[in-house]
């Protein structure tokens, strides 16, 4: 390391009680993990070892069942990426690819269904790739019948909202509000304009009413937000008149 950055050397709040590592001018830690995922290889040996010769490519099997079943699923729904393309390609692999680009015209972009999948409890699947204005859908071997339906209700309700703000509806803005918020639906005094109820934005199936995730933020703007960089740490100068 340059004798000019060894000042600016990360630095744990735990690990530097220890070996009194980390530069004088160095950020707090910003990991819980110090030396990185070392345990990334050990749970991977250990995974291919209790699946064993005959279960490691059963779970493959299981992975594309999974994945098949879901994609059967919504393909009534939505337009699935190289699949029915073809006569002879009826089925996908592990994964397959919901093409939304065709409602980009009308305001809804796979960033919508992306954040409106948060109000149904869920973390988005793959955004833009391999294809931009897609999203990819992997379930793995890991998640049972109940979780793939439980996705699969989700995004036809969602397509359904798709609908709604395709043929103008008011109620179809409840994409473009997306996510919301246990403080949106508490705080917020605009509701009377939004075209759509608090339920609907925070319960619109049965089953979230039992088990909600709330998410932690509202709506962001994320063009706005990779174009204008927001840092915490010293400015140029500061560092600079510092050295000097």
């Amino acid at each position: 390391v340059k004798s000019h950055l060894i000042p600016h050397l990360p630095k744990h709040d735990v690990v530097d009680m220890i070996t009194g590592i980390g530069g004088s001018k160095s950020i707090d830690s910003v990991s819980s993990a110090p030396y990185g995922n070392a345990l990334v290889l050990p749970i991977s040996y250990a995974y291919i070892k209790m699946m064993g010769n005959e279960g490691l490519p059963f779970s493959s099997v299981i992975a594309m069942l999974n994945s098949n079943y879901m994609m059967t699923r919504l393909k009534d729904h939505y337009k699935i990426l190289f699949v029915n393309e073809m006569s002879t390609l009826k089925h996908c692999a592990h994964e397959f690819i919901v093409d939304l680009r065709e409602y980009k015209a009308k305001g809804v972009e796979a960033i919508d269904v992306a954040k409106r999948l948060q109000d149904y409890g869920f973390h988005a699947p793959t955004l833009a790739f391999p294809v931009p204005g897609t999203l990819m859908i992997e379930p793995t071997e890991s998640e049972n019948l109940e979780e793939l339906d439980r996705f699969c209700d989700a995004m036809i309700s969602i397509k359904e909202e798709i609908n709604a703000l395709v043929a103008g509806q008011p109620k179809g803005q409840i994409l473009k509000n997306a996510p919301h918020s246990l403080e949106d639906l508490i705080t917020s005094s605009n509701w009377d304009t939004r075209g759509y109820t608090r339920e609907e934005a925070a319960y619109p199936l049965p089953f979230l009413r039992y088990n909600k995730f709330w998410p932690t933020v509202a709506r962001l703007d994320d063009t706005y937000g990779d174009m204008n960089l927001i840092c915490t740490c010293p400015s140029v100068e500061e560092i600079a008149n510092e050295t000097e």
